[in-house]
């Protein structure tokens, strides 16, 4: 089985060459390494081999990790780029707080309500929270995330709170092996970044938090800035993981 620095650097050369393929700068995309349900000694794995922006779905699991990785990079590794944290999982009401005080980035909001806990909760020593919005740009039931005509109004909120940085838009579009449909959900998220970025004064608003492992090549050839992929670096999730309680 490949090592976790040889997958990354799979990934890196895919995101290259989708890319200049796309007439795009490769480093004018992020590789969010997607650290859910991996250990700490895996994330310092992927650190060696120069990766820094991590991202994580469930809180607690994300805490202890952070501390731990942190501690580690501290006395293991000089010159080390700084780590960045973003969180990616659905946002409670009550764990807030910890996302404010942990985190730099926010992919996940949908609700005005969330976004002003964020602001307040964000302490003043920190940079301001970096804040994406989750868009349900297929109309899934099932799916979390604004409606595509409830973004503007949203968003216009969300500029006006203090440390906080709206920065984009997340989409999680439907599962699908069909590149058409996968090209016109992202196609559609592109479409409406741009009509806010028309309408708002937003100058850092230039976020596209979209594609996967599946879908990564069509996403980069539509205007993502951020992908992100978790098991085509890390290996292989264990099942039993996915299956227990997460808080």
């Amino acid at each position: 089985m490949p090592s976790i620095s040889r997958r990354l650097k799979n990934v890196q050369s895919t995101i290259q060459l989708s890319a200049v393929n796309s007439a795009r700068r490769p480093e004018s995309i992020t590789l969010l390494a997607v650290s859910k349900s991996f250990s700490c000694e895996e994330v310092i794995e992927a650190i060696s081999a120069g990766q820094y922006a991590f991202g994580e779905n469930y809180l607690q699991e994300a805490l202890s990790k952070i501390a731990l990785v942190n501690l580690k990079t501290q006395s293991s590794f000089t010159n080390v780029a700084p780590i960045t944290w973003h969180f990616i999982g659905a946002i409670q009401s009550n764990k807030t707080r910890a996302i404010a005080e942990n985190f730099s980035w926010v992919h996940t909001v949908d609700r005005e309500k969330i976004a002003q806990r964020l602001s307040r909760q964000r302490p003043p020593q920190l940079s301001p929270l970096n804040i994406c919005l989750q868009v349900n740009i297929t109309g899934e039931t099932s799916k979390s995330g604004l409606e595509p005509q409830e973004v503007l109004s949203t968003a216009n909120a969300i500029i006006r709170l203090p440390r906080l940085r709206l920065r984009g838009l997340m989409v999680i579009p439907e599962l699908t092996n069909d590149q058409q449909k996968q090209r016109l959900a992202f196609r559609k998220t592109k479409e409406l970044l741009i009509y806010l970025q028309e309408k708002l004064e937003a100058p850092e608003l230039n976020t596209l938090s979209m594609g996967m492992s599946s879908d990564m090549k069509v996403a980069i050839e539509e205007g993502s800035t951020i992908v992100r992929i978790g098991s085509t670096i890390f290996g292989k999730r264990n099942r039993d993981y996915e299956k227990q309680p997460k808080y």
